[in-house]
């Protein structure tokens, strides 16, 4: 959520802004509401001194024996009275329309983003590997994963519907060795504390990291008002609501090996296909809970942690940075990671990290006290990223490393996980 005294301050950058992001909205109708609401107050305030004036004179008068006066005022206050619960509830009314516009309305991205419309105006930074050679025709992981008897869809989709899977055998393990291998990485090398963090959220929470109210479709609700986790960057960067946690702390690092369930509601068609969007699925998460002055570096560092996982399983991939009309709606600036798929022949995205400035923090309330001096708490930056998503990760060890006779070698890096089996089929 965007501070409204910086809009009202900063109303042409925010449109500028808006209009980058391919968002309609502007700041000329959050203003509006914001001068009535300033106005209708200060009327609020004369009301309540008028109020306070006629109380006083009531005691005068029935000190001094001036009943007439007495109840002449009392009426008065009555009404004064009235209009002010009326007053009230229009303020709490603007307050609720001035709250709901600005929890519609995404980030704004930091200057160095790129400008743009969609994903064709991203911008690759840098390329890590080489595409690997075959001589035969490489197949996508589903054709690969069903003939060799471990990934049934058929089966998946009996049990759930579709887009779902079921694993087994060597590939289920493989799904599990990825998983705890990347979560090794972040807590052994990059100091992520691990986590194992609810899967079903209140309201609050899921509202306060921005996947409420305007991504309630992508969610699943349960019937008592809870939902499922998109992802584990809901429960995560939560930990922190409503508290006030010391600067000396900062950075706080948390990692969580989760299942992550979405509804697709906006992907009716794509990639029905195989694994690459499913409505049940793992993911590495990664959350930084920062300083302001910290959070661009620590976006690098999450960055290369999940680049890190990639390298160790010698998959060839690249990252670019997401042009102003392609970042998620927390986002000031995201760097997504996409992985080579020799069966798609085409680059697909495995991770995505985002710096959130105080965006989250405000929704969550949640501030730091500055070391030093004594100063007033400010708002956390947060960050989330993937590291990586363990079934796209699957996807690409299963498409990187086939061969031509259906088998699927198994990573160096993954055989200590795996009891040493170097092959799998």
């Amino acid at each position: 959520m965007l501070d409204l005294k910086w809009i009202r301050e900063n109303a042409q950058r925010f449109d500028e802004a808006m209009g980058q992001r391919n968002s309609a909205v502007r700041a000329e109708g959050l203003l509006r509401l914001d001068e009535e609401r300033r106005s209708h107050l200060k009327t609020l305030q004369d009301l309540q001194s008028q109020r306070n004036d006629a109380s006083k004179e009531i005691g005068r008068a029935k000190a001094s024996g001036d009943a007439a006066k007495a109840d002449e005022v009392m009426a008065r206050v009555a009404d004064l009275k009235s209009r002010i619960q009326e007053g009230e509830a229009r303020e709490r009314d603007l307050d609720q329309q001035i709250a709901t516009f600005l929890a519609a309305v995404p980030n704004v991205p930091l200057d160095e983003v790129p400008v743009g419309a969609d994903e064709s105006d991203n911008v690759e930074v840098r390329r890590v590997g080489t595409k690997p050679s075959f001589d035969f025709k490489p197949r996508e992981h589903f054709e690969i994963g069903e003939a060799l008897g471990l990934m049934d869809f058929d089966r998946a989709a009996k049990i759930a519907g579709s887009r779902f899977t079921v694993l087994r055998g060597g590939l289920a393990r493989l799904e599990r060795a990825l998983g705890q291998f990347m979560i090794d990485i972040h807590t052994r090398e990059f100091g992520y504390e691990e986590v194992s963090p609810p899967l079903l959220v209140r309201e609050e929470a899921a509202f306060g990291t921005g996947n409420l109210p305007k991504f309630a479709e992508d969610l699943f609700q349960t019937t008592d008002g809870r939902w499922l986790i998109p992802t584990a960057e809901i429960s995560l960067t939560n930990l922190v609501r409503e508290e006030i946690t010391e600067e000396a702390k900062l950075p706080l690092r948390f990692t969580a090996l989760t299942p992550s369930f979405r509804s697709e509601a906006g992907s009716a068609g794509r990639d029905t296909r195989g694994m690459l969007r499913q409505h049940q699925f793992y993911k590495a998460e990664l959350v930084s809970v920062t300083t302001p002055e910290t959070a661009l570096e620590e976006h690098e560092r999450m960055t290369r942690a999940a680049e890190t996982v990639l390298e160790r399983l010698g998959l060839h991939f690249r990252t670019v940075v997401l042009c102003t009309g392609d970042m998620g709606f927390a986002s000031r600036k995201t760097f997504d990671i996409e992985v080579w798929l020799p069966g798609q022949d085409t680059f697909r995205e495995i991770s995505s990290c985002s710096v959130c400035g105080d965006f989250q923090a405000r929704r969550m309330n949640a501030r730091y006290r500055p070391a030093g001096e004594k100063q007033a708490p400010r708002f956390v930056h947060t960050l989330n990223g993937s590291g990586t998503a363990v079934g796209r990760a699957l996807i690409a060890v299963i498409e990187n490393y086939q061969n031509a006779d259906g088998t699927v070698r198994v990573p160096e890096a993954l055989r200590p996980y795996m009891n040493g089996l170097e092959r799998i089929g």
